[in-house]
């Protein structure tokens, strides 16, 4: 007899992501497929030196149970991260700490998603968004999205025509898109907000991983210039991409009330965030070397990103299109059709496995009306070198 399971699983697939990992053990195979930072790049030392300090400074609150909102120094620490970077009017209480930013995805969901409610994300969008949302009933509707990010024209028409419960936005260095909302856009999201009195979720994993110019200011930092649009806004951030994936830290920056809710439902998840990780973290942050480890991974990543650009075109020449990204770790590529060559990502995908290279095709990323010409490639985790070797092979496989 099988197994009674939840209706909301009907609504939601295993990653197709996850899923082509399992097609990657061939031996030699140049993997652009995953959204992981390079190991290469985590600060051993660093971090070494902050589990050292977590331990001999207070021990007993690195390895005890802690309050769910978070780890009170780590919280401190973040809130001087953010006001950094021009987010200058955030308190400590004004955030809570997730297990990873996507936990603070899984927490909007339970706390403002009922089944039927609408969501707007942008098209193409964050997978693991996608599959949180409809796990909670959602119906998601796509706004289209260019090189600029979000074309906040068609997002105010869908906004004023389907009144959502929330709107998911990546506005700086997108995965999968790359796409950075521009300065004019995000003034006029967070004031379309405010007249329209609808959440904005703001997802910024990526916005510290730039190659030349700063991008512009968050949603976040930006709120204190549009009034009343701070009360419309959760801003959720990682530690994830510029620190260490395995520590697991991400936060939430929200409202009094969704912050409150937010809390109770991740007491009844996992009572609170790894206290030894946000410790670990908090020192970390502390010690002031994440100046430096950012330097590095952007110089690193910078250098990927133009190889990977240049190769493309050298390549694949006019069968693909794409934008070349100022941040973040992936490229948003179009297949044009362009003489005779496949338009169809998914077939690409599976000749350039023939060939011995992996990437994500498209269609996945999007809510509704997916373009199958399109793909993303990760520069992030392979080097110099194996970028070109890897787009070699593309060029063969197209």
């Amino acid at each position: 007899m099988p197994l009674p399971f939840a209706e909301r699983l009907n609504n939601v697939e295993t990653s197709a992501i996850r899923e082509l990992f399992k097609l990657l053990g061939k031996p030699g195979i140049i993997s652009f497929a995953g959204g992981f930072p390079d190991p290469a790049m985590f600060d051993v030392d660093g971090i070494r030196q902050a589990v050292n300090a977590a331990l001999t400074e207070d021990p007993g609150a690195a390895l005890q149970y802690g309050a769910t909102e978070g780890y009170q120094p780590l919280r401190q620490q973040l809130v001087a991260f953010m006001a950094s970077k021009g987010a200058k009017d955030v308190a400590a209480e004004d955030l809570i700490v997730t297990t990873g930013s996507q936990q603070a995805l899984d927490l909007l969901g339970k706390t403002m998603i009922s089944p039927g409610d609408k969501v707007i994300v942008e098209g193409p969008t964050f997978l693991a968004t996608i599959q949180c949302f409809r796990l909670y009933g959602a119906e998601l509707i796509s706004a289209p999205i260019d090189a600029h990010g979000v074309q906040t024209d068609k997002l105010e028409q869908l906004i004023a025509e389907h009144r959502p419960k929330l709107v998911y936005l990546i506005p700086t260095f997108g995965n999968p898109s790359g796409a950075t909302l521009s300065a004019e856009r995000r003034s006029k999201v967070l004031a379309m907000a405010v007249k329209h009195q609808t959440l904005i979720v703001e997802d910024d994993p990526y916005g510290d991983l730039f190659f030349g110019k700063a991008p512009p200011p968050s949603l976040l930092a930006l709120s204190d210039s549009i009034p009343g649009s701070r009360e419309l806004l959760a801003h959720c951030g990682s530690l994830s991409k510029v620190l260490s994936p395995g520590l697991r830290v991400g936060w939430m920056v929200a409202p009094p009330e969704l912050l409150a809710n937010a809390t109770m439902c991740k007491q009844f998840s996992d009572a609170h965030t790894s206290t030894f990780a946000q410790a670990t973290a908090a020192q970390y942050l502390k010690a002031g070397r994440m100046p430096a480890t950012l330097a590095k991974v952007r110089k690193v990543y910078g250098e990927r990103a133009v190889a990977m650009g240049t190769a493309l075109k050298r390549e694949l020449g006019d069968a693909v299109e794409f934008t070349q990204p100022q941040g973040g770790l992936f490229f948003w590529v179009r297949l044009t059709g362009a003489g005779g060559k496949t338009k169809d990502a998914g077939e690409f995908a599976k000749r350039a496995i023939e060939k011995g290279v992996a990437f994500v095709p498209g269609a996945p990323f999007y809510a509704s009306h997916p373009d199958a010409a399109t793909f993303r490639l990760s520069f992030a985790t392979a080097d110099v070198g194996k970028i070109e070797e890897g787009v070699g092979r593309l060029g063969r496989a197209i």
